[in-house]
């Protein structure tokens, strides 16, 4: 995403560049730091203490959680495409592929499970399986 974000200066270089060269060059590098700003302020964050799983805004009790799977490859492909439950919870970026599945234990919840983008699959589910 950041590659793709570095268009940015050059489209704002296309549009401004014929007004003014210094205002072409400064706009298009403040709207690529802005750019650049905004993808990380909006990243969704994972965290894990002895009672919560947060992702981004969403909250689960660690007690609810029966059963926590690290997918990668073929497996996170097929978890975040035809494998999808019409009702779980997901929270994927598109340029992370490994994905943790997170099953579910409330009966009173009609979410089977979240499936959760991460970088490091394997750290989040031992973060999660531990008491």
């Amino acid at each position: 995403m950041v590659l793709a974000t570095g268009l940015v200066f050059p489209a704002t270089l296309l549009i401004l560049l014929p007004l003014n060269v210094a205002i072409g060059v400064a706009s298009g590098l403040i709207l690529w730091g802005g750019t650049l700003a905004l993808l990380w302020l909006s990243s969704p964050v994972i965290t894990v203490d002895s009672r919560l799983l947060a992702v981004g805004n969403a909250r689960l009790e660690r007690s609810f959680i029966a059963s926590v799977e690290s997918l990668s490859g073929e497996q996170a492909r097929h978890a975040k495409g035809p494998g999808a439950h019409g009702r779980a919870w997901l929270c994927l970026r598109p340029w992370v592929h490994p994905v943790v599945k997170i099953t579910l234990s409330d009966p009173e919840d009609p979410t089977p499970y979240w499936l959760v983008s991460s970088r490091t699959p394997d750290l989040l589910k031992s973060a999660l399986e531990k008491n």
